[in-house]
């Protein structure tokens, strides 16, 4: 049976060393700081809003939400963007996706202060990405690394396969694996020779959105399995993209859904907003 790979635990670790170093920071006269851009009333946003606060208040970091109404225009939220790029006491912004069908993301994102980009979907730190130089980092991509990182996962010469190609994750976890020195395959929905590229990795990145939509009698015999999707299937029931139990079978290790890669996300947050407090110090990050 396959070891589990425990987010929880390895969130729970990282926010502790997170939340020692903001107090040292504090202790220098700096304060982290996370603005929170909410736009509407979506629900699911909501909910990922409020467990941001609460992770940044545990972690000792200061966060301010701005909630604006749905019909907010393009033009009052890049002023929004704008004050918050000039604010001393703002290390991070965060606007909540998705927005008002309305309000161009693209643009907004844009706006965005690159030295404040903690969510990492800036085009100047995806392209610090893609050319080996990186500044922030994508967190739930960021998140998965860390998440091999503490399993012990060598990806030199190893054959990762990533199914999903999503500018979120499944781009930005494929060039950070490349850095690492793997040899990576994309794959997505439309891959006609799917389950053969499957077969053939010795890490699976699943995070294409589809419940159970990769079989546990894919998976390599001794292969590492890390699980991105989310999926409620039901009314209650959360599934990942693998089909974890048949997968267990097989994976030498693997992440559950929920408690894989989701409590990973809001870390690596605090982290990068962490990160830009340092360098507001002077520090390395």
């Amino acid at each position: 049976m396959a070891e589990i790979i425990d987010g929880k635990a390895i969130a729970a670790e990282m926010r502790q060393q997170i939340a020692a170093d903001t107090q040292e920071l504090i202790g220098q006269g700096i304060t982290p700081g996370l603005a929170v851009v909410l736009v509407g009333e979506d629900p699911a946003s909501r909910v990922y809003v409020s467990m941001k606060e609460k992770a940044c208040d545990a972690a000792g970091i200061y966060s301010v939400e701005h909630k604006l109404a749905a019909e907010t225009s393009e033009a009052e939220l890049l002023e929004l963007v704008a004050n918050l790029n000039d604010d001393e006491k703002i290390d991070g912004i965060l606007v909540q996706l998705p927005l008002p069908e309305h309000i161009d993301e693209a643009q907004v994102l844009e706006a965005i202060s690159p030295n404040k980009d903690v969510d990492g979907f800036h085009p100047y730190n995806v392209g610090r990405l893609v050319t080996g130089n990186p500044v922030f980092q994508s967190c739930t991509p960021y998140g998965v690394m860390k998440m091999l990182e503490h399993a012990g996962v060598e990806l030199k010469g190893k054959e990762v396969v990533v199914v999903g190609r999503s500018n979120i994750v499944g781009k930005p976890v494929a060039l950070m694996c490349l850095a690492e020195h793997a040899t990576v395959t994309i794959c997505h929905s439309r891959t006609v020779d799917l389950q053969q590229k499957v077969a053939a990795a010795d890490v699976v990145i699943a995070a294409v959105g589809r419940p159970e939509m990769i079989k546990g009698d894919w998976i390599k015999k001794g292969a590492v399995v890390i699980d991105v999707g989310v999926n409620r299937v039901g009314e209650k029931k959360l599934v990942g993209d693998v089909e974890f139990v048949a997968a267990c079978e097989n994976a030498a290790a693997i992440t559950p859904v929920p408690g894989g890669v989701g409590p990973m996300t809001i870390t690596m947050l605090l982290y990068n907003t962490l990160l830009s407090a340092k360098r507001r110090a002077g520090q390395p990050g």
